[in-house]
């Protein structure tokens, strides 16, 4: 493995490095943003069903633990669905505007 051509990057000057870099738009951000909760609420989902799974074959599981992560999930899913709604409103809006 070369080391030298990784090493080059770093020695351009700071302004070079800059300019190179890709601006991030709002909508990278939205999305980007939108994907971690995303990302969220399916470990947050997958927790729950392995408590859910765990107490339905008799293992030892605290019941009011399984209670609090479907809460939990419940309530990460409908902050999800809120975001959602939110993102196609703004995006309705935005298509009703005139040019």
């Amino acid at each position: 493995m070369d080391i030298t051509s990784i090493s080059s990057v770093n020695s351009l000057p700071l302004t070079e490095r800059t300019l190179t870099k890709k601006p991030v738009s709002g909508l990278d951000q939205v999305t980007q943003s939108f994907g971690q909760v995303l990302d969220s609420l399916n470990q947050s989902q997958l927790e729950t069903d392995g408590l859910i799974s765990k107490l339905s074959s008799g293992q030892d599981v605290d019941l009011h633990q399984v209670m609090i992560a479907t809460e939990e999930n419940d309530v990460n899913f409908r902050v999800a669905l809120a975001i959602r709604d939110k993102l196609v409103d703004a995006y309705r809006e935005m298509m009703r505007m005139s040019i």
